[in-house]
């Protein structure tokens, strides 16, 4: 097995449950295509993925300068729940409601195909 590469992205307003099936779709993919499949799909987590992936792909590139893109495949995405904003939401008869912006925190681990 090879070295694990990781990258983390916090605190982004999605919610989680909205994130999950993407990433569910690249787990455990090689690194191209995981990159392209998620270029191509108009989610707003996919886009929040894919920046992700490439700041891990760009980590495992720069600390190894013998790796190529083709050596790397996706072992481990996660998506947590992160913090939730609290805001009011005025409502009739001066009754006010919470909205909860929900927030998530992205981790991708990218690993080099064993030998």
């Amino acid at each position: 097995m090879g070295n694990i590469y990781k990258a983390v992205t916090k605190s982004i307003i999605a919610s989680p449950y909205k994130v999950r099936p993407v990433a569910d779709l690249v787990r455990c993919k090689p690194y191209n295509e995981a990159v392209s499949t998620l270029e191509n799909m108009p989610h707003k987590g996919a886009r929040l993925v894919f920046k992700t992936l490439k700041s891990a792909g760009a980590n495992a590139l720069n600390l190894n300068k013998k790796l190529d893109e083709d050596m790397l495949y996706v072992s481990k995405i996660v998506v947590d729940d992160g913090p939730r904003m609290k805001r009011t939401w005025f409502r009739a008869r001066g009754r006010v409601d919470m909205l909860l912006k929900r927030l998530c925190h992205i981790t991708v681990e990218v690993t080099e195909l064993g030998e």
